[in-house]
C-alpha cells in the first residue's frame, strides 16, 4: 500500500514558476513507477510526465516538454514537478500517481496510487 500526499500548489502568474512535491509513504517507493497527470474543470484527466523507479527513463506531454521537469529522491520518498514559465492554460488539479511497474504509462488507469491532488493556478 502506498499514500501520496502532493504540495505546492497555488495561484501564480503567467511566466512565474511552481515546484510541486509528492511524498509517497511505503519502504518500496523506489520501485514504484510515478507520474504526475492533471485536470482542469470540464475535461479530462491528462498525462503531465512520468519517470521510472530510477530516473532512468522520463517521459512529458507535448504541452509541458521544455518547461516542466520531474525529478525523484528515492532518498526521501518524493517526486518532484518543476513547473517553469508557467501559462494561464496549465491551470488545474495536478495528481502525483505510483505504480508497481517497470514500464512508465501515460494512460491514467494503469496507475493504481493516487494523491489527493493539489491546485495550481496561473493568472494572465
Amino acid at each position: 500500500q502506498v499514500q501520496l500526499v502532493e504540495s505546492g500548489g497555488g495561484v501564480v502568474q503567467a511566466g512565474d514558476s511552481l515546484r510541486l512535491s509528492c511524498a509517497a509513504s511505503g519502504r518500496t517507493f523506489r520501485y514504484y513507477a510515478m507520474g504526475w497527470f492533471r485536470q482542469a474543470p470540464g475535461k479530462e484527466r491528462e498525462f503531465v510526465a512520468a519517470t521510472s523507479w530510477n530516473s532512468g527513463r522520463t517521459y512529458y506531454a507535448d504541452s509541458v516538454r521544455g518547461r516542466f521537469t520531474l525529478s525523484r529522491d528515492n532518498a526521501k520518498n518524493t517526486v518532484y514537478l518543476q513547473m517553469d514559465t508557467l501559462k494561464p492554460e496549465d491551470t488545474a488539479v495536478y495528481y502525483c500517481a505510483a505504480d508497481v511497474s517497470s514500464f512508465i504509462y501515460t494512460e491514467a488507469n494503469k496507475y493504481e496510487y493516487w494523491g489527493q491532488g493539489t491546485q495550481v493556478t496561473v493568472a494572465s
